[in-house]
């Protein structure tokens, strides 16, 4: 179940939505102000772990002799 993040244009709240299926319609409404006019955005996600990540190109190259 794909979880949605939207956007009031008129109070500017942005908020989460459950949806059931991606290729259903949506009426989605602000739960702050209750307006329909609510636009849908990317939302980004992160995950915790327990080591530390490096990023640098040596760690991508192939080792090599």
């Amino acid at each position: 179940m794909p979880i949605y993040e939207y956007h009031c244009e008129e109070c500017g709240a942005t908020f989460d939505k459950f949806v059931r299926s991606m290729s259903t319609p949506v009426e989605v409404e602000c739960p702050e102000c209750h307006s329909p006019h609510c636009t849908k955005h990317f939302s980004t996600f992160g995950t915790a772990g327990t080591g530390s990540l490096s990023l640098s190109a040596a760690s991508c190259s192939p080792s090599g002799g």
